[in-house]
């Protein structure tokens, strides 16, 4: 009850996208917007890049920032032209599938970032997905921000949103909006974490129950495998942001640093929790396969015990099925019940010993 009333305050508290908002229509289009900010304010009216980024460099202060979905390389050529953004960040930006890290190209910082998304389900099983992750470039320049997203989950929309209704922080300029897209990311990644230890805590109360199944073994193996597939977002993000919070960068101020180490701070958290969850599912992985080991020995011992008593009626009747003319009792009047009633008192004998053993 526990874990389902968890379920139902995270998608309460799960900001929804509204696509009716200008700046983010995609009308077909990989850009999803295109803002122009000065002074920390978000100016009023579309326009292309060009147009923005003129504007922008005219009153000598604010930037742009352009949001893209999934581009392919010709829709984002004309971008990379006029940004002058390196082509070996800009291939990597395209084709997607590339591992977190922070590199300065020229005057343009380019940042990875893995999205993670919790799967809700109603019961962890051996099949059930639990984390889905996409990707999110973050090309950082004087006067300039651009985010290319690649799949499904992971918006930037409700950021944007905070971000709009504290103008302070976008006044610090680009670095800002680079800070809060790396916090907003650890923020997930610690949601999602949380989330999995609601599937921890289920598997590992379906282990240590009463009546235990054992088909355990699958969704423990499955979990594991999400939960790698959680670190592989997590783990490699760790020198980057240290980078971005210790040496010196002229697009990332002092001010801004200290804030990019309480995100590696966070980050570390959530590392070693991962670490810890893994840990755990190892020692329940173990628990289950000793639990199981033992109910195979305690079927063994109970196959055992009732073959040893089913072999004494069984040799008696293998003895006298024997066709000889001369077996004991055979000519006598209480042979036959003497035998049988030997034979029960033998069987119920081995029974009730195999019963006070715990064989039984």
């Amino acid at each position: 009850m526990i874990r389902n009333l968890r379920r139902t305050v995270r998608k309460a508290y799960r900001r929804s996208v509204d696509l009716s908002h200008p700046a983010r229509s995609p009308l077909g289009s990989s850009v999803v917007n295109c803002v122009m900010y000065l002074d920390g304010s978000r100016q009023s009216g579309d326009c292309a890049a060009e147009e923005a980024l003129r504007q922008v460099r005219k009153a000598g202060g604010g930037f742009v920032w352009i949001g893209l979905h999934e581009p392919a390389a010709d829709e984002f050529a004309g971008l990379a032209t006029l940004f002058s953004l390196h082509p070996l960040a800009v291939d990597e930006a395209v084709t997607a599938h590339q591992r977190p890290k922070a590199e300065l190209y020229d005057d343009t910082l380019f940042a990875v970032f893995k999205t993670v998304t919790y799967v809700e389900h109603t019961e962890l099983t051996a099949t059930s997905e639990v984390v889905e992750t996409g990707e999110l470039m973050v090309f950082t320049g004087a006067d300039f921000v651009i985010t290319v997203r690649h799949g499904a989950h992971g918006s930037l929309g409700p950021l944007r949103e905070s971000l709009e209704a504290a103008p302070e922080r976008l006044a610090k300029g680009p670095a800002a909006v680079l800070h809060a897209i790396a916090d907003h990311m650890v923020d997930d990644y610690l949601c999602v974490a949380d989330a999995i230890q609601d599937d921890i805590d289920a598997v590992e109360t379906a282990v240590f129950s009463e009546n235990p199944g054992r088909g355990e073994a699958g969704r423990i193996y499955q979990l594991k495998r999400e939960l790698l597939e959680l670190k592989r977002a997590i783990s490699p993000l760790d020198r980057p942001l240290h980078k971005l919070a210790t040496q010196p960068n002229r697009l990332v101020g002092a001010e801004t640093q200290r804030y990019f180490r309480d995100v590696a701070g966070s980050l570390e958290r959530v590392t070693e929790q991962t670490a810890a969850f893994d840990n755990l599912l190892d020692s329940i992985l173990q628990a289950h396969l000793a639990q199981v080991t033992v109910a195979q020995n305690e079927d063994m011992r109970k196959i055992t015990a009732w073959a040893a008593v089913i072999a004494v009626p069984t040799m008696v009747c293998g003895a006298y099925g024997m066709n000889f003319p001369h077996m004991p009792a055979q000519e006598w009047t209480y042979g036959y019940p003497l035998v049988m009633g030997l034979t029960a008192a033998v069987c119920f004998g081995l029974y009730r010993t195999f019963r006070r053993n715990g064989w039984l």
